[in-house]
């Protein structure tokens, strides 16, 4: 499953060592991650799916 931590969380990664990145990682579907998504200290998303951002556009002339 493909996770990333809720903004401002520094979640421990066990396997890789470190923190959870916050563009996020597939991570195994285990006790550990389901406990950490029940906390809500990460969110899964599709991994598939384009990250967009939202810019504000001018219309001056």
């Amino acid at each position: 499953m493909f996770v990333k931590p809720k903004a401002g969380a520094a979640v421990p990664d066990p396997e890789r060592g470190g923190f959870l990145p916050e563009s996020g990682a597939t991570v195994p579907e285990n006790q550990y991650w389901l406990r950490r998504e029940a906390d809500q200290e990460i969110e899964r998303v599709d991994a598939d799916a384009p990250t967009t951002t939202v810019t504000e556009v001018s219309n001056a002339v």
